[in-house]
């Protein structure tokens, strides 16, 4: 088959006396967003491109079929297809819920607590999609009043992030038509269930609006209590721990600011805690007559405040900054607060005597390298037990049931791997590789045991390094699939991400954001070195931000890989921060820099863009994924990506895309069966380019 052709328009645009060339300029559509509501508006020429695209990338895979076959079925044998959730305890009911083998969204199940009538399904996802009659099934919120009389649910059944909220009465179980649309999705419930608060999405996709929707009225009364002024910041409202307090966070991704007011407030006036200062984020909750604020304020990695409800200027300090450590969220019991942080890349949990003060750290494994985490057992608080699970790259996730007091902890649920799994077949490491300025870099690396380190073994490097989003060394029974057949599975911890604080972050980012790709590069030839792999051993595996990066490095040091798989890419990263009418792009300024305003980050973002940065070179094989329907990294980026990296690259290798026309996000399709048919064919391509093909 041939290689697909897309037409070329000269177009040259001047930015800060610097001309912008791109031939491909014409496929980001100035009616872009409303191709996310209605693909029939795609320009007709891209939609060809496209589909000539898909089928070219189904003919690749065409000859490895049965190895996908076998990767599915080998990746579905280690999920229990039939299993069910701990039980929560809440008012009146346990709430937990049940996936069945022939189900694909799960069952939202509950029962009186006294047993006095039989468990009732409140949401079925797999009836709730079949009535949709989508392809699509994207679901925001779940949300009971605190009656248990109704339920408010979003949906998005496209893959666009545009939710529609549906209202359900759970005494007959009918829905009501008081149908919201064009919402974030998020949903929180009044205390007296007469009503609830929505966030509206504007014309832009950027959610800036919190509004109240009172039971039994039309949508067009709703009340607006809230109004984001700034274009750069969204909004969203929150129900404080004690249940006393409703707050209204309002930010961007380095600022932020709070309003409160009580939740039994029959007139809501919500009330600023702290103006928004520049660099400065906080957030707050409430219990037991404090608010608690968690606050960067005078601490990079973040410090806890409190102070009286009825006195916010009497501010103390509560838990004090760490060095280099990250100070996590709360959760509160009447006599314990629990709380997480990080530091080193590894996250650890911590819990605290009110009356005492107390401190001591919860130690649930042996293992150095995994995750803990935490949950409540119940909504009672008059408890000393709360639910604590554990897992690493090579354990599933254990959860047990731990008395604070006492320290007894007792196994509650474990992760069963049907098809069998024996940890010990593999090795978890945390080894550190120095980058250019002397920082090291955090690797986290799961490999077999019997595998010799003698420089002959393929890799995965994944990667992502932004956003100050952590990826931790978590469990992932899909990823064993590579592993076993002697790919070693290793994460960069690069900077950008927010694996070692805000420090770790900034250093990634606006000017520093060439930091990601070094340190990636790094690690790569540090891993080479320490014989765990070689040049020209590595796949790239990343995604997004993450798909930036791994564009990046294909122009930079492309040696490296015998394969990349970049997953809607942030490719043309320069177009995208230059339009302002993009959902993302103005909050994002702070993270990247605003190249319309400046010519120094226009310059500098511009250095790095992978889109621009591709010239006359070897690559290596690459799969590329998007979306039509994707608003956080738009089709046309890897579309233009792809269609000018085939006209300067040096080499035979395959560069493939896939853009999924129907229903489809940034996360990929929905549902168990789709998510594993969609990493079975990631996992086939990396395989078939490793040359394995067992």
């Amino acid at each position: 088959m041939n290689i697909p052709e897309l037409k070329k328009i000269k177009s040259e645009k001047i930015y800060h006396n610097i001309s912008l060339h791109d031939d491909y300029s014409w496929v980001d559509q100035s009616d872009i967003l409303e191709v996310l509501q209605d693909p029939k508006k795609i320009h007709p020429d891209v939609k060809k491109y496209i589909d000539e695209n898909n089928l070219l990338t189904k003919n690749y895979f065409s000859d490895i079929k049965d190895l996908q076959k076998n990767l599915f079925d080998e990746i579905k044998s280690k999920i229990k297809l039939d299993d069910t959730s701990l039980k929560f305890k809440d008012r009146k009911y346990y709430y937990w819920i049940r996936t069945e083998a022939q189900g694909n969204y799960g069952k939202r199940i509950r029962q009186l607590i006294d047993k006095s009538k039989p468990e009732e399904v409140y949401f079925d996802g797999d009836l709730e999609k079949k009535k949709s009659g989508s392809e699509y099934f994207g679901l925001g919120s779940v949300s009971v009043s605190h009656s248990d009389e109704y339920l408010a649910y979003s949906l998005d059944l496209k893959g666009s992030e545009y939710f529609t909220i549906y209202l359900r009465n759970l005494n007959n179980n009918k829905n009501a038509n008081e149908i919201i649309e064009n919402t974030s999705g998020s949903i929180t419930w009044a205390l007296d269930s007469k009503s609830f608060f929505y966030s509206k999405l504007d014309e832009y996709h950027r959610p800036r609006k919190i509004f109240r929707h009172k039971l039994g009225t039309s949508v067009e009364e709703d009340e607006m209590i809230f109004e984001e002024k700034d274009k750069t910041f969204t909004c969203s409202i929150s129900l404080s721990s004690d249940e006393k307090y409703f707050f209204i966070s309002a930010s961007d991704h380095i600022t932020s600011e709070e309003y409160f007011f009580p939740a039994n407030s029959k007139e809501i006036k919500p009330k600023l805690f702290q103006k928004r200062q520049k660099d400065i984020r906080y957030s707050m909750d409430s219990w037991k007559d404090y608010f608690y604020i968690s606050t960067n304020q005078n601490a990079r990695d973040y410090k806890i405040l409190r102070c009286k409800t009825q006195d916010i200027n009497s501010v103390e300090e509560f838990i004090p900054a760490k060095k280099e450590t990250v100070i996590g969220s709360l959760e509160f019991l009447d006599d314990y607060i629990i709380r997480g942080e990080k530091s080193d890349a590894i996250p650890r949990l911590f819990v605290r005597n009110i009356k005492t003060n107390k401190e001591e750290e919860i130690k649930i494994s042996n293992e150095a390298i995994g995750v803990p985490g935490i949950s409540l057992t119940q909504r009672d608080t008059n408890t000393t037990k709360i639910n604590i699970s554990w897992e690493s790259m090579a354990t599933p996730n254990r959860t047990y049931e731990y008395d604070i007091l006492t320290k007894q902890k007792k196994l509650v649920k474990e992760v069963e791997i049907p098809s069998g799994h024996d940890p010990e077949k593999y090795v978890v490491e945390r080894i550190k590789a120095k980058s250019h300025d002397g920082r090291m870099i955090p690797i986290s690396l799961l490999r077999l045991k019997n595998k010799k380190q003698d420089g002959k073994n393929k890799m995965l490097l994944y990667a992502y390094g932004a956003y100050k989003h952590s990826v931790y060394p978590s469990f992932s029974a899909a990823r064993l699939s590579l592993v076993d057949r002697g790919i070693t599975f290793a994460i960069a911890h690069v900077r950008g991400g927010g694996e070692m604080g805000d420090s770790w972050h900034e250093e990634g980012k606006k000017k520093l954001k060439k930091n990601t790709f070094i340190d990636y590069i790094a690690c790569a030839n540090h891993l080479i070195d320490q014989r765990y792999t070689y040049k020209g051993g590595i796949c790239f595996y990343g995604g997004s931000a993450g798909g930036l990066t791994g564009g990046a490095l294909a122009n930079m040091a492309p040696e490296l890989f015998f394969s990349m798989l970049l997953l809607v890419p942030f490719v043309d990263t320069i177009t995208t921060m230059l339009n302002e009418k993009l959902p993302l792009t103005p909050s994002e300024w702070e993270l990247w820099g605003n190249p319309i305003k400046s010519k120094d980050y226009f310059e500098y973002i511009l250095s790095y863009s992978p889109y621009n940065n591709l010239k006359k070179t070897y690559y290596p094989p690459m799969f590329i994924t998007t979306s039509l329907f994707d608003n956080r990294v738009l089709y046309s980026e890897p579309v233009k990506y792809i269609a000018k990296l085939r006209d300067l690259k040096d080499d035979n290798n395959p560069q493939l895309l896939k853009c999924k026309v129907e229903a489809a996000g940034h996360g990929g399709m929905s549902g168990r069966d789709n998510s594993i048919t969609e990493v079975a064919e990631e996992y086939s391509f990396i395989l078939k380019t490793a040359k394995i093909f067992k």
